[in-house]
């Protein structure tokens, strides 16, 4: 996660100096699109501020992967993002040796209307694959030739092993087909729902590594706040045990 403004990237290597000995293959650097807040002004009107909280994972992501030598896997998402801004990204990484993505929709639930215009961003994580697709053939958002790409992007992408009402099978299928070379599950703590989903998708012929994306429960908040926000069920005998809990150490352990 790329450290809130203000405070020093070596609160990032800090914690990648600790996972190091584990001989981690990539590092993956989330992506946060920019807030608005509305600022009084002395006559009592209103100002629209842009809120930039982190710094980019273009900067975070190179300065990983030259520091360790471990390949770095910005997320890059549509939400948030111009199709001209996400241009400008790939062409950055590209410059900087960064080649591999994580392509996602991102959250839309902060977004303002205006941040949602088909013209200017892209509906769906398929759609800016279609982008990076064409940046790698050498074919600019405008149709001209970008020049200089020595080493196109390979990328993943996401899929949901519990409740997603616009992710099925039919969309994995053509997101592999279109060029993902493996797959990220939402997160999930019931490792039966994992399972089964793997087994539907091999049954449906996709072959790519299914990566299970996993997160330690560390808050007793938790227990409500990650199913409401990520759809993903706690098996009752986990939370049975999480609700027992006076703390959030006592959390941890568990």
């Amino acid at each position: 996660l790329p450290p809130l403004k203000g405070n020093s990237i070596q609160k990032v290597y800090n914690v990648i100096d600790k996972l190091k000995e584990f001989d981690p293959k990539y590092i993956n650097i989330t992506s946060h699109h920019s807030e608005f807040v509305y600022k009084t002004l002395p006559d009592g009107s209103f100002q629209k501020v842009n809120i930039r909280k982190r710094p980019g994972s273009v900067a975070i992501a190179s300065a990983i992967q030259n520091k360790y030598g471990i390949p770095a896997v910005p997320h890059i998402i549509c939400k948030g993002f111009t199709k001209d801004e996400t241009e400008y990204a790939l062409i950055d990484l590209n410059f900087l040796g960064v080649n591999n993505l994580l392509i996602l929709r991102g959250d839309i639930k902060t977004l303002e209307a205006s941040q949602q215009n088909p013209e200017l961003y892209h509906d769906h994580a398929t759609d800016l694959q279609q982008q990076v697709n064409h940046f790698n053939e050498g074919i600019a958002l405008d149709g001209s030739k970008i020049d200089g790409i020595e080493t196109p992007f390979s990328y993943g992408m996401a899929c949901y092993p519990e409740k997603h009402e616009e992710a099925d099978i039919h969309y994995l299928k053509e997101k592999v087909k279109n060029g993902a070379e493996y797959l990220v599950t939402q997160m999930f703590f019931d490792n039966e729902k994992y399972y089964a989903f793997v087994d539907r998708c091999r049954a449906e012929g996709i072959t790519v590594p299914i990566i299970p994306g996993i997160k330690p429960i560390v808050f007793k908040n938790q227990l409500t706040v990650l199913p409401k926000i990520f759809r993903a069920d706690i098996p009752e005998p986990f939370a049975t045990e999480l609700r027992k809990c006076k703390d959030d150490a006592e959390a941890k352990e568990v």
